[in-house]
Protein backbone atom coordinates (compact mmCIF):
# COMPACT_ATOMS: atom_id res chain seq x y z
CA UNK A 1 0.00 0.00 0.00
CA UNK A 2 1.45 3.37 -0.93
CA UNK A 3 1.48 6.67 0.87
CA UNK A 4 -1.22 7.84 -0.41
CA UNK A 5 -3.37 5.00 0.10
CA UNK A 6 -2.34 4.73 3.67
CA UNK A 7 -3.47 8.70 4.38
CA UNK A 8 -6.51 8.12 2.43
CA UNK A 9 -6.96 4.98 5.30
CA UNK A 10 -6.68 6.85 8.37
CA UNK A 11 -8.69 10.08 7.40
CA UNK A 12 -11.06 7.64 6.43
CA UNK A 13 -10.93 6.44 9.89
CA UNK A 14 -10.91 9.32 11.66
CA UNK A 15 -13.67 10.82 10.38
CA UNK A 16 -15.28 7.43 10.89
CA UNK A 17 -14.48 7.76 14.84
CA UNK A 18 -16.92 9.55 16.99
CA UNK A 19 -15.31 12.18 18.97
CA UNK A 20 -15.60 11.81 22.84
CA UNK A 21 -13.45 11.37 25.75
CA UNK A 22 -13.36 7.64 24.67
CA UNK A 23 -11.70 7.99 21.95
CA UNK A 24 -9.60 11.10 21.63
CA UNK A 25 -6.88 8.89 23.01
CA UNK A 26 -7.27 6.77 19.80
CA UNK A 27 -7.95 9.76 17.65
CA UNK A 28 -4.57 11.20 18.77
CA UNK A 29 -2.61 8.06 17.77
CA UNK A 30 -4.34 8.02 14.21
CA UNK A 31 -3.46 11.82 14.00
CA UNK A 32 0.00 11.38 14.97
CA UNK A 33 0.75 8.52 11.95
CA UNK A 34 -1.04 10.71 9.53
CA UNK A 35 1.29 13.64 10.39
CA UNK A 36 4.11 11.01 9.55
CA UNK A 37 3.24 9.94 6.50
CA UNK A 38 2.26 13.46 4.81
CA UNK A 39 5.82 14.35 6.11
CA UNK A 40 6.69 11.39 4.18
CA UNK A 41 5.08 12.60 1.03
CA UNK A 42 6.13 15.69 0.96
CA UNK A 43 9.83 14.84 0.85
CA UNK A 44 11.63 14.41 -2.47
CA UNK A 45 12.16 11.14 -3.21
CA UNK A 46 15.92 10.93 -4.15
CA UNK A 47 16.54 11.33 -7.97
CA UNK A 48 12.84 12.64 -8.62
CA UNK A 49 14.05 15.92 -9.35
CA UNK A 50 12.32 17.13 -12.89
CA UNK A 51 14.04 19.17 -15.53
CA UNK A 52 13.39 22.29 -16.89
CA UNK A 53 12.41 25.88 -15.55
CA UNK A 54 13.31 26.54 -12.29
CA UNK A 55 9.98 27.41 -10.46
CA UNK A 56 11.66 29.48 -7.18
CA UNK A 57 12.78 33.14 -7.28
CA UNK A 58 15.81 34.26 -5.73
CA UNK A 59 14.19 35.88 -2.03
CA UNK A 60 15.09 40.08 -2.57
CA UNK A 61 14.01 42.95 -1.26
CA UNK A 62 13.35 43.87 3.06
CA UNK A 63 10.18 41.01 2.84
CA UNK A 64 8.36 38.02 0.78
CA UNK A 65 4.52 37.99 0.01
CA UNK A 66 2.94 34.61 -1.38
CA UNK A 67 0.15 35.37 -3.34
CA UNK A 68 -1.92 31.90 -2.90
CA UNK A 69 -5.92 30.88 -4.33
CA UNK A 70 -7.75 29.12 -6.57
CA UNK A 71 -7.29 29.64 -10.93
CA UNK A 72 -8.54 32.93 -11.60
CA UNK A 73 -9.33 34.50 -8.86
CA UNK A 74 -7.55 37.74 -9.68
CA UNK A 75 -3.81 37.11 -8.42
CA UNK A 76 -1.78 38.07 -11.85
CA UNK A 77 -4.00 41.14 -12.05
CA UNK A 78 -3.28 42.58 -8.73
CA UNK A 79 0.44 41.70 -9.37
CA UNK A 80 0.15 43.80 -12.47
CA UNK A 81 -1.77 46.46 -10.66
CA UNK A 82 0.74 46.51 -7.63
CA UNK A 83 3.65 46.38 -9.36
CA UNK A 84 5.44 46.80 -12.41
CA UNK A 85 5.46 43.39 -13.39
CA UNK A 86 3.77 41.77 -16.14
CA UNK A 87 1.97 38.28 -15.27
CA UNK A 88 -0.27 36.80 -18.22
CA UNK A 89 -3.98 37.50 -16.88
CA UNK A 90 -6.61 35.92 -18.21
CA UNK A 91 -10.61 34.69 -18.01
CA UNK A 92 -9.57 30.71 -17.99
CA UNK A 93 -8.06 28.88 -15.48
CA UNK A 94 -3.97 28.23 -15.38
CA UNK A 95 -3.16 31.28 -17.09
CA UNK A 96 0.15 31.19 -14.68
CA UNK A 97 2.16 27.97 -15.10
CA UNK A 98 5.20 29.36 -12.97
CA UNK A 99 6.22 31.50 -10.16
CA UNK A 100 6.52 35.05 -11.16
CA UNK A 101 8.23 37.97 -8.86
CA UNK A 102 7.03 41.71 -8.52
CA UNK A 103 8.08 44.38 -6.47
CA UNK A 104 5.98 47.01 -4.27
CA UNK A 105 7.88 50.19 -3.19
CA UNK A 106 6.02 50.95 0.36
CA UNK A 107 7.54 53.46 3.08
CA UNK A 108 10.86 52.99 1.73
CA UNK A 109 10.88 49.30 1.64
CA UNK A 110 10.85 47.04 -1.48
CA UNK A 111 8.35 43.98 -0.59
CA UNK A 112 8.69 41.16 -3.08
CA UNK A 113 5.27 39.74 -4.38
CA UNK A 114 4.90 36.23 -5.54
CA UNK A 115 2.19 35.58 -8.12
CA UNK A 116 2.21 31.71 -7.84
CA UNK A 117 0.04 29.24 -9.89
CA UNK A 118 -3.35 28.35 -8.28
CA UNK A 119 -3.79 25.85 -6.10
CA UNK A 120 -5.98 23.07 -7.44
CA UNK A 121 -7.59 20.64 -4.24
CA UNK A 122 -5.45 17.95 -3.48
CA UNK A 123 -2.41 20.01 -3.68
CA UNK A 124 -1.40 18.56 -0.83
CA UNK A 125 -1.21 15.19 -2.17
CA UNK A 126 0.68 16.58 -4.91
CA UNK A 127 -1.87 17.00 -7.17
CA UNK A 128 -1.06 19.42 -10.41
CA UNK A 129 1.83 21.88 -8.81
CA UNK A 130 1.32 21.59 -5.59
CA UNK A 131 4.29 20.84 -4.09
CA UNK A 132 6.78 23.38 -5.40
CA UNK A 133 3.60 26.05 -4.59
CA UNK A 134 3.70 25.23 -1.53
CA UNK A 135 7.38 24.91 -0.67
CA UNK A 136 7.58 28.63 -2.42
CA UNK A 137 4.60 30.24 0.24
CA UNK A 138 6.54 28.61 3.03
CA UNK A 139 9.69 30.57 1.92
CA UNK A 140 6.94 33.76 2.64
CA UNK A 141 6.93 36.26 5.59
CA UNK A 142 3.36 36.94 4.40
CA UNK A 143 0.40 34.60 2.44
CA UNK A 144 -1.86 36.73 0.65
CA UNK A 145 -4.91 34.90 0.37
CA UNK A 146 -7.05 35.84 -2.86
CA UNK A 147 -10.63 34.65 -2.93
CA UNK A 148 -13.59 35.29 -5.15
CA UNK A 149 -16.33 37.08 -3.22
CA UNK A 150 -18.88 35.55 -6.00
CA UNK A 151 -18.28 32.59 -4.85
CA UNK A 152 -19.20 30.37 -1.88
CA UNK A 153 -17.28 30.88 2.10
CA UNK A 154 -15.87 27.31 1.51
CA UNK A 155 -12.85 27.92 -0.96
CA UNK A 156 -11.61 29.33 2.07
CA UNK A 157 -11.76 26.49 4.27
CA UNK A 158 -10.40 24.29 1.34
CA UNK A 159 -6.90 26.43 1.06
CA UNK A 160 -7.12 26.83 4.86
CA UNK A 161 -7.16 22.58 4.61
CA UNK A 162 -4.97 22.15 1.92
CA UNK A 163 -2.20 24.53 3.82
CA UNK A 164 -2.81 22.89 6.97
CA UNK A 165 -2.19 19.29 5.97
CA UNK A 166 1.57 20.51 4.47
CA UNK A 167 2.56 21.79 7.69
CA UNK A 168 1.77 25.82 7.20
CA UNK A 169 -0.06 27.71 10.47
CA UNK A 170 -1.91 30.70 9.78
CA UNK A 171 -1.98 33.52 11.72
CA UNK A 172 -1.20 31.12 14.67
CA UNK A 173 1.79 31.52 16.76
CA UNK A 174 4.34 28.22 17.93
CA UNK A 175 3.09 26.36 21.17
CA UNK A 176 4.57 27.36 23.90
CA UNK A 177 6.16 23.79 24.69
CA UNK A 178 9.96 22.95 25.52
CA UNK A 179 10.54 19.80 23.85
CA UNK A 180 14.43 18.30 23.53
CA UNK A 181 15.12 14.39 22.57
CA UNK A 182 18.22 13.51 24.82
CA UNK A 183 20.24 10.60 24.82
CA UNK A 184 19.05 8.69 27.66
CA UNK A 185 16.65 8.64 30.79
CA UNK A 186 13.56 7.73 29.02
CA UNK A 187 10.35 10.31 28.98
CA UNK A 188 10.29 13.01 31.46
CA UNK A 189 7.04 14.81 30.92
CA UNK A 190 5.19 17.80 32.71
CA UNK A 191 2.82 20.39 32.65
CA UNK A 192 2.47 23.77 34.18
CA UNK A 193 -1.43 24.15 33.36
CA UNK A 194 -3.84 22.02 33.42
CA UNK A 195 -4.27 19.71 30.00
CA UNK A 196 -7.73 19.13 28.89
CA UNK A 197 -6.89 18.25 25.76
CA UNK A 198 -3.25 15.75 26.39
CA UNK A 199 -2.00 13.76 29.04
CA UNK A 200 1.22 11.71 29.89
CA UNK A 201 0.22 8.35 27.95
CA UNK A 202 -0.87 9.95 24.88
CA UNK A 203 2.47 11.97 24.70
CA UNK A 204 4.49 8.71 25.42
CA UNK A 205 2.41 6.44 22.82
CA UNK A 206 3.22 9.67 20.14
CA UNK A 207 6.44 9.83 20.64
CA UNK A 208 7.17 6.27 20.55
CA UNK A 209 5.52 6.30 17.52
CA UNK A 210 8.07 8.54 16.23
CA UNK A 211 10.90 6.62 17.13
CA UNK A 212 11.11 8.76 20.18
CA UNK A 213 12.28 6.91 23.73
CA UNK A 214 14.61 9.75 25.66
CA UNK A 215 12.93 13.31 25.54
CA UNK A 216 11.68 16.00 28.17
CA UNK A 217 8.82 17.78 27.77
CA UNK A 218 7.68 20.71 29.07
CA UNK A 219 3.72 21.99 28.50
CA UNK A 220 3.55 25.56 29.75
CA UNK A 221 0.07 26.34 27.68
CA UNK A 222 -2.99 24.17 27.21
CA UNK A 223 -2.36 22.39 23.83
CA UNK A 224 -4.64 19.91 21.09
CA UNK A 225 -3.29 16.84 20.07
CA UNK A 226 -2.44 18.75 16.89
CA UNK A 227 -0.45 20.97 18.44
CA UNK A 228 2.07 19.02 19.99
CA UNK A 229 2.60 16.54 16.70
CA UNK A 230 3.67 19.81 15.49
CA UNK A 231 6.07 20.76 18.64
CA UNK A 232 7.75 17.09 17.75
CA UNK A 233 8.15 17.29 13.78
CA UNK A 234 9.54 20.99 14.27
CA UNK A 235 8.96 21.82 10.70
CA UNK A 236 6.18 23.50 10.92
CA UNK A 237 5.88 27.68 9.45
CA UNK A 238 3.76 29.85 11.41
CA UNK A 239 2.65 32.71 9.01
CA UNK A 240 0.67 35.60 9.06
CA UNK A 241 -1.90 35.60 6.39
CA UNK A 242 -4.34 38.68 5.06
CA UNK A 243 -7.85 37.02 3.30
CA UNK A 244 -8.50 38.94 0.59
CA UNK A 245 -11.10 38.67 -1.83
CA UNK A 246 -11.61 40.14 -5.61
CA UNK A 247 -14.27 40.87 -7.31
CA UNK A 248 -16.48 43.07 -4.71
CA UNK A 249 -18.25 45.05 -7.73
CA UNK A 250 -20.27 41.98 -8.46
CA UNK A 251 -21.60 41.33 -4.65
CA UNK A 252 -24.52 43.10 -2.79
CA UNK A 253 -23.15 45.58 -0.07
CA UNK A 254 -25.07 43.23 2.36
CA UNK A 255 -22.46 40.33 1.12
CA UNK A 256 -19.62 43.02 0.99
CA UNK A 257 -20.11 44.30 4.60
CA UNK A 258 -20.34 40.82 5.90
CA UNK A 259 -17.17 39.97 4.52
CA UNK A 260 -15.60 42.95 5.41
CA UNK A 261 -16.16 42.67 8.67
CA UNK A 262 -14.30 39.11 9.07
CA UNK A 263 -10.91 39.10 10.56
CA UNK A 264 -7.72 39.56 8.70
CA UNK A 265 -10.01 39.88 6.08
CA UNK A 266 -9.60 42.90 2.99
CA UNK A 267 -12.18 43.12 0.30
CA UNK A 268 -10.98 44.77 -3.36
CA UNK A 269 -11.84 45.12 -6.91
CA UNK A 270 -8.65 44.74 -9.14
CA UNK A 271 -11.20 45.74 -12.04
CA UNK A 272 -12.03 48.81 -10.99
CA UNK A 273 -9.30 49.86 -8.51
CA UNK A 274 -10.65 49.64 -5.45
CA UNK A 275 -9.09 49.30 -1.98
CA UNK A 276 -6.09 48.49 -3.14
CA UNK A 277 -3.82 51.06 -1.44
CA UNK A 278 -5.54 50.13 1.70
CA UNK A 279 -4.52 46.28 0.59
CA UNK A 280 -0.74 47.69 0.23
CA UNK A 281 -0.84 49.47 4.05
CA UNK A 282 -1.99 46.15 5.44
CA UNK A 283 0.46 44.37 3.74
CA UNK A 284 2.83 46.62 5.15
CA UNK A 285 1.29 46.21 8.99
CA UNK A 286 1.09 42.32 8.92
CA UNK A 287 4.80 42.27 7.47
CA UNK A 288 5.99 43.73 11.10
CA UNK A 289 8.10 46.61 9.26
CA UNK A 290 9.69 49.81 10.38
CA UNK A 291 11.22 52.63 9.18
CA UNK A 292 14.15 54.03 10.93
CA UNK A 293 16.40 57.06 10.66
CA UNK A 294 20.19 57.47 10.62
CA UNK A 295 21.84 60.87 11.84
CA UNK A 296 25.28 62.10 11.38
CA UNK A 297 27.07 64.45 14.39
CA UNK A 298 26.19 68.03 13.56
CA UNK A 299 23.45 67.39 10.69
CA UNK A 300 20.60 67.01 9.66
CA UNK A 301 19.29 62.92 9.84
CA UNK A 302 18.70 61.56 6.36
CA UNK A 303 14.37 61.50 5.91
CA UNK A 304 14.76 60.61 2.10
CA UNK A 305 16.46 56.93 2.73
CA UNK A 306 15.91 55.17 6.13
CA UNK A 307 17.07 51.55 6.82
CA UNK A 308 14.00 48.55 7.26
CA UNK A 309 13.94 46.92 10.22
CA UNK A 310 11.55 44.31 11.51
CA UNK A 311 9.52 45.49 15.03
CA UNK A 312 11.36 44.32 17.85
CA UNK A 313 14.74 45.14 16.53
CA UNK A 314 17.52 46.16 18.50
CA UNK A 315 20.14 49.19 18.01
CA UNK A 316 22.52 46.46 17.05
CA UNK A 317 20.32 45.20 14.32
CA UNK A 318 20.23 49.01 12.95
CA UNK A 319 23.65 49.11 13.31
CA UNK A 320 24.59 45.23 11.09
CA UNK A 321 22.17 46.96 8.63
CA UNK A 322 24.38 50.11 7.89
CA UNK A 323 27.50 47.98 8.53
CA UNK A 324 28.63 44.60 9.61
CA UNK A 325 31.53 45.91 11.53
CA UNK A 326 29.43 48.80 12.76
CA UNK A 327 28.59 46.93 16.18
CA UNK A 328 32.28 46.27 16.65
CA UNK A 329 33.04 49.96 17.49
CA UNK A 330 29.90 50.94 19.02
CA UNK A 331 30.20 53.16 21.89
CA UNK A 332 26.76 54.15 22.64
CA UNK A 333 23.98 55.57 20.26
CA UNK A 334 21.53 59.08 20.64
CA UNK A 335 18.01 58.15 19.77
CA UNK A 336 15.14 60.71 18.99
CA UNK A 337 11.36 59.28 18.36
CA UNK A 338 8.45 57.31 20.20
CA UNK A 339 11.11 54.49 21.53
CA UNK A 340 12.58 57.03 23.98
CA UNK A 341 11.53 58.76 27.25
CA UNK A 342 13.05 62.11 26.23
CA UNK A 343 14.62 63.39 23.07
CA UNK A 344 17.73 62.37 22.49
CA UNK A 345 18.04 59.73 24.80
CA UNK A 346 21.13 57.82 25.50
CA UNK A 347 21.19 54.10 24.35
CA UNK A 348 22.99 51.04 24.15
CA UNK A 349 22.80 48.05 21.92
CA UNK A 350 19.69 46.26 23.53
CA UNK A 351 17.34 49.46 22.86
CA UNK A 352 14.71 48.30 20.91
CA UNK A 353 13.65 50.85 18.38
CA UNK A 354 10.26 52.30 17.28
CA UNK A 355 8.86 53.18 13.62
CA UNK A 356 10.41 56.64 12.63
CA UNK A 357 13.00 56.60 15.25
CA UNK A 358 16.49 58.58 14.36
CA UNK A 359 19.73 57.44 15.69
CA UNK A 360 22.97 58.91 15.71
CA UNK A 361 25.58 56.16 16.23
CA UNK A 362 28.49 56.97 18.30
CA UNK A 363 31.99 55.02 17.88
CA UNK A 364 35.02 54.18 19.71
CA UNK A 365 38.06 56.38 19.91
Amino acid sequence: MGILEKISEIEKEISRTQKNKATEYHLGLLKAKLAKYRVQLLEPTKGSGLKGEGFDVMKSGDARVALIGFPSVGKSTLLNKLTKTHSEAGAYEFTTLTCISGKIEHNGANIQLLDLPGIIEGAAQVKGRGRQVIAVARTADLIVMMLDATKSGQQRTLLERELEAVGIRLNRGKPNVYFKVKTGGGISFNATVKLSHLNEKMVYHILHDYKIFNAEVLVREDITVDEFIDVVLGNRKYIKCLYVYNKIDSITLEELDKLAHELNTIVISCEMDLNLDYLVDQMWRHLNLLRVYTKKRGEYPDLEGGLIVRKGATVEHVCHAIHRSLADEFRYALVWGTSTKHNPQRVGLSHIVDNEDIIQVVKKK
